[in-house]
Formats: structure tokens, sequence, C-alpha cells
């Protein structure tokens, strides 16, 4: 059976019995019981295997085994202590990096108010926000490369912890023959238009490209698109010269100016773009990382959503296995 390791605690109530000559004058000065010391340094004792005071009514007497130990005490008590000084600047938030994930797109929506938001709050603090593709932000901060991220659903959520919805907004689809959007667009008519879409790199692994096909699989149709690029405002700017037809969240689509230019509409059954947060599993995050959180929420609260539908459903996030 492994002995049992010393701790912190014990060092650091030898040490006071040694400063103060006495039990009770030890334990006063860490606000402690005498009792609950007496028992911590009893058990440094039997760790060791040796005797460290000899016990009298006026006063301890220190043993040689005792001598022996005060030097390594201190010095792993102070390592400690240098460990704690090293790490306030993270806690106390006067230094170091926050680093958080967002969907690709992020940066048209939240990025310069969040950025600036924490930084005037917390100049010390440097600020690193990365934005990719939501699988990228999963896998990301599933090993341990990014804190958290602001993910659009569904994703992988092996080892996550996926958080509630923080924002909901309508995908719709934008042409710039007006003839196209008098009504509600079926999955059917995508599969036959020149469709360009976005996040060309991850594909059907994209969570929008997702709900797209299953949308096709369900109407027994495919989507085959003319056109696939890696931003959604490249994808905009061709459906603005005429090239396609693109299928991309409303927000987004006014938030880079596209609604002036392009005729918009809804999609039967409708598709609904859902984001949250993700953590790591059992993950704590530190003050700078919660806070970072906390006013992306803020920002997000105050994102013009498109009306949603009253039959929009939000996404599961999924679990592969």
């Amino acid at each position: 059976m492994a002995p049992t390791p010393i701790t912190l605690q014990q060092l650091t109530y030898f040490l006071a019995a040694v400063e103060h000559g006495s039990l009770s004058a030890a334990a006063e000065a860490h606000f402690v019981a005498q009792p609950s010391l007496s028992e911590q340094i009893r058990r440094l004792e039997h760790q060791l295997g040796v005797t460290l005071f000899v016990r009298t009514n006026r006063k301890l007497i220190l043993t040689d085994a005792a001598r022996m130990l005060i030097p390594h005490a201190q010095r792993t008590v102070a390592a400690a202590e240098e460990a704690t000084t090293a790490v306030n600047p993270i806690r106390n938030l006067t230094g170091g990096t926050v680093s958080i994930g967002t969907f690709s797109s992020a940066h048209h929506l939240i990025h310069t108010d969040l950025v600036a938001n924490f930084r005037a709050l917390y100049p010390q603090v440097h600020v690193r926000i990365v934005g990719l593709n939501s699988v990228q932000v999963a896998d990301a901060v599933r090993e341990g490369q990014l804190e958290a991220g602001l993910v659009a659903l569904p994703v992988d959520d092996r080892g996550l912890d996926v958080g509630p919805v923080e924002w909901a907004a309508e995908a719709v689809y934008l042409t710039r023959d007006p003839e196209r959007t008098r009504r509600p667009i079926l999955i059917q008519e995508i599969a036959e238009a020149s469709l360009i879409l976005p996040e060309t790199r991850w594909g059907d692994l994209d969570p929008t490209r997702r709900q797209l096909l299953s949308l096709a699989q369900n109407a027994g149709v495919t989507l085959n698109p003319v056109v696939e690029v890696e931003s959604p405002a490249v994808a905009l700017e061709l459906a603005a010269r005429g090239v396609g037809d693109t299928i991309i969240s409303l927000p987004l689509a006014n938030a880079l100016g596209a609604t002036k230019t392009l005729h918009w509409a809804s999609l039967t059954p409708p598709l609904i773009e859902t984001f949250a947060f993700i953590t790591r599993r059992y993950a704590n995050l530190t003050p700078a990382s919660t806070i970072l959180v906390r006013l992306a929420r803020q920002l997000l609260a105050q994102l013009p959503q498109a009306q949603l539908p009253a039959d929009a459903q939000t996404p599961p996030a999924i679990t592969s296995t």
C-alpha cells in the first residue's frame, strides 16, 4: 500500500509550530483549533516515521529530524506560494491571455464589440478570438486548445458540455430574381436551382449543410451546388452578380448589406440555425473566459433576429458513436 503523501498544510503547520514554539500559538496564528493543528502534525510524524517535537509543559523542543526537515519544508511552502503568485494575474485579471473560438462568420456580428468591451474592462489581459467552422471549434475545445467556443448546432458533442441555445436565426434563400421569392421555397426547388453554398472545406459536416442535407433526403432529392466557396460573403457577392442563388442566415445577410441588392424568402420547412457555447466536459473556465462568454451572451441577446416561424424547431446536438 502506497504511503499517504505529505500535504502542504502539514508542512505549513509544522513550520508555524517551529516559529511560535507551541502548538497553541501556532494554531492561533492560523486561526484553527489546536486539536486540528496537533492532529495534522501527528499525521506528518506518522508519515515520516519520526518524532518532530518533544512536547513539554512549557514549549516544544525540536528533534534532530525536525531540524533536518525545516529547510525542505520552507522550500516547499515557498515554492507553493510562488506558484500561487505566478497565477495571480490570471485569477485577478491583471495579465495572461484569454482564448475562445466562434463560428466563422461571427466576426461580422459580435467580434469587434466583444473585444472592445472586454479590453475596456480588463486592458492588461490579452484577447485571442479564433473564428473557425463550428466543426473546428468543437475539436479545438475538446482538445484543450480553446477554453470555450460559440458554435452553430448541431456539433459532435463527445467530451463537451453544450450549453443552452443563446441565439437563433433563420437561414433564407437569397436570389437576384424577385419572382423566386414571392412565397417560401421548397427544398425540391432548391435542388433544381443554381445553388452557391459556403463552407466548402467542411461540406456536409458543416451544421447548416447538415440541416440542408437532411431536408433534401427527407424529400427524396439531392443537392448539387454549382459553386462552393469558403466565405458566406463571397457567396452573397456571387449571388448579387447573378451567378446563382444562395442560402445564408438572414441576420448575416443583413449585416453584410446583401438584402439591399438581393431578394429573400424562407425555406419550407424553415431552416433555423441555432448557436450555443460549448466547453470541455467537467472543465472550469478561467475568470477571463467566464467574463468573455458573459459579454458575448449580452451581445448575442442584442442581435437582430429573423422573425422565426412558429413551427421552427431547434436541431439537437449530435453525438457521434
